[in-house]
């Protein structure tokens, strides 16, 4: 079922826009959580455009923090868990039993994307560090919310650095997995967050897949020219 017109987006940009404003009006009611320029984190590839969309409405610094779905060991695109960078692996715990699954079942795909997200972290940061979070605000930005596996593998790993607030914003958000998320960050800022949640491709008028060179581009604008690591 498609969604109403007027809840669709015409690109991740333009949703990044409108999620900006309202991110800005979010932080603006926070008392002192830190005195350091907030810190956009975009989930690659999809929420990449968003976040930096996000990073400039709200004056904030952009950076990157990168995960990876974890598939059913028969059907790698059919989502049951996901890692992100220093972070343990978090599976949909009824999906797993759905399937008659244990973690040890998922080890090998878990180790598969975790050699996915190393080469990630080379081809878009090149030498640059993942960003110190410790005590800054924190806006973790894709461009939707399915099942919320991903961004819960991405909280989690950056609750270890002791951020000062953190925030999970997406454009649209199933509202089921909205409620799920809660228990992992400190605030949920969505445009829209419906109960039926059929497609989050639906919600854009285009939605074409991106690739590591749209990527690439975007951290070019944010950073300047990425350095790689002189081959040996």
């Amino acid at each position: 079922m498609w969604p109403p017109e007027h809840e669709r987006f015409a690109d991740r940009t333009a949703a990044g826009h409108l999620l900006g404003a309202a991110v800005a009006t979010h932080l603006r009611q926070l008392t002192k959580a830190s005195t350091q320029v907030p810190l956009v984190l975009a989930l690659p590839r999809g929420g990449v455009p968003v976040g930096y969309a996000v990073a400039q409405a709200i004056g904030a610094d952009f950076d990157l923090v990168i995960s990876r779905k974890v598939g059913l060991p028969w059907q790698s695109d059919q989502t049951v868990g996901a890692i992100a960078e220093n972070g343990p692996p978090v599976f949909d715990r009824g999906a797993l039993a759905g399937y008659g699954l244990t973690d040890s079942d998922l080890a090998p795909a878990v180790q598969r994307e975790r050699v996915e997200l190393r080469r990630r972290q080379e081809r878009y940061r090149g030498l640059r560090p993942a960003p110190d979070v410790t005590g800054r605000v924190v806006v973790i930005v894709d461009d939707g919310l399915a099942t919320g596996v991903t961004a819960r593998a991405a909280s989690r790993a950056l609750q270890g650095g002791k951020p000062a607030y953190l925030v999970f914003a997406a454009p649209v958000c199933a509202a089921e997995s909205v409620d799920l998320l809660s228990a992992d960050v400190d605030a949920v800022i969505d445009i829209h967050s419906p109960r039926e949640f059929h497609a989050l491709g639906l919600y854009y008028t285009d939605f074409t897949e991106l690739t590591d060179e749209h990527v690439d581009e975007i951290c070019r604008m944010a950073w300047g020219p990425v350095k790689v690591p002189t081959p040996v």
